[in-house]
């Protein structure tokens, strides 16, 4: 005998229609359209249609909270009142040489607060920071749930993996979006990050919003709404949220890749390392510190005087990294070198990404392997004065065959204009919003 199913609340092509004649769903259509899609009885062509229909017409500030919160409710929340100690994180929405999860994690951890950090790996020219640590020997990103709340407990910091039973809606989504030109919409990108950071269970969170031509939103107005879309959607949820937004025309520091953004972070708390990568890391360790009730925290001392990096090796220690091995290093290197007198004036973030994505430092499918040699160290940046002949970048990778086609992504890429000429940085964090 054959028993009926259940019947369904609403109809997914009603829910497109109203979406795709820039109406409103409800809370119910909304929770109702998450779970039937999370369990598989909306199908990928439903839900394209209605990613579309977002994109194009947008959706109001409490359909974006209750995409949010249906998408937390479709997994597990996590909860971290038992260690005793405040917890803070930080998301960035991705850039080129963007490795400031690395220094940020043990500085901040150094005064007390807890940071479950969360990452994610790299898919096209934004490096992912799982992909950078694998390059240390032995580390491990996947932990389960009681080894990251051990090592909080313990060593006060992780960086890990997220499991698949946070926000599992999201990842249905963002594989959808991924494939369907969609990826682009504030609503299901706020709604995205959000969910996972308030289902990862953390008490404050600051957000690095970035802007320019490395960044995912170009436009400075796209992120600073994104921005502000995320503050509130952070605050309605009870985490104490901020966000700063950041200038990506231009790569962040000189190491573009893995194993040398790796090493590049290590100089930072060593008490040295790039300039822009310092002033970033502490802007928003602050951020992060003042969230977390630990306004006074001097963190430019520790990174001066050790305490960062012995959380670091601490941290890297606890799952299963040697910090003392020595990092893979690629077999080729291939150097540019300037061809007149100068100012550099021109390095534009995204061709870079792209040439070092092209090197191997990248993944153009989830399933490829990256290369943790492969990628650019950069010999001068933006405002200093070049020489003939001396070194641009030098790029590296294990098959020499890569130079050429990543040597096309660089064409036009920098520019040097003659001595003398004037040339005025802009900031690196442009604004606060919180």
């Amino acid at each position: 005998m054959s028993t009926a199913g259940a019947v369904e609340a609403f109809d997914a092509v009603d829910l497109i229609r109203t979406k795709r004649d820039k109406g409103e769903l409800t809370t119910a259509e909304i929770d109702w359209l998450v779970d039937a899609y999370t369990r598989g009885y909306v199908g990928d062509e439903q839900m394209s249609a209605m990613t579309m229909a977002i994109f194009l017409n947008g959706m109001t500030r409490r359909e974006i909270k209750d995409l949010t919160l249906a998408m937390i409710a479709s997994g597990e929340r996590m909860d971290f009142s038992g260690l005793g100690k405040p917890t803070a994180d930080k998301h960035s929405t991705g850039g080129v040489g963007d490795k400031i999860t690395l220094p940020l994690m043990p500085l901040v951890a150094a005064f007390g607060v807890a940071v479950p950090q969360l990452s994610g790996r790299g898919l096209g020219h934004t490096g992912g920071t799982l992909d950078k640590l694998e390059s240390i020997p032995g580390w491990r990103a996947n932990l389960s749930n009681e080894e990251m709340f051990a090592q909080l407990r313990d060593e006060g910091g992780v960086i890990c993996a997220a499991g698949s039973g946070l926000a599992p809606a999201d990842g249905k989504l963002y594989a959808l979006r991924d494939i369907t030109g969609t990826v682009e919409a504030i609503p299901l990108i706020a709604s995205s990050i959000m969910s996972k950071k308030i289902a990862e269970g953390t008490g404050a969170l600051v957000l690095d919003v970035k802007f320019g031509s490395g960044a995912f939103l170009k436009d400075i107005e796209k992120s600073r709404e994104l921005a502000r879309t995320m503050v509130e959607l952070g605050r309605d949820a009870g985490v104490a949220t901020s966000a700063l937004l950041t200038d990506m025309n231009v790569p962040l520091g000189l190491a573009i890749g893995n194993a040398n953004e790796v090493r590049e972070s290590v100089e930072v708390l060593a008490g040295g390392g790039p300039a822009d990568i310092v002033e970033l890391t502490v802007a928003l360790a602050r951020e992060m510190l003042t969230l977390a009730g630990r306004p006074d925290a001097d963190v430019e001392a520790a990174l001066k005087d050790g305490r960062a990096m012995d959380k670091w090796r601490a941290t890297v220690r606890a799952q299963g990294g040697d910090p003392d091995a020595p990092l893979p290093v690629a077999h080729e290197t291939h150097t540019v070198v300037a061809e007149s007198d100068g100012v550099l004036v021109e390095q534009q973030a995204l061709p870079f990404g792209i040439a070092a994505w092209r090197l191997g430092a990248g993944r153009a499918r989830k399933q490829d392997p990256v290369q943790h040699a492969a990628g650019i160290d950069l010999h001068a940046k933006p405002g200093d004065e070049v020489r003939a002949g001396q070194p641009l970048f030098t790029l590296s990778a294990d098959e020499p065959a890569r130079f050429e086609r990543a040597m096309e992504a660089l064409d036009g890429a920098y520019r040097i204009a003659p001595p003398g000429t004037p040339f005025e940085r802009t900031p690196l964090v442009a604004e606060r919003i919180g």
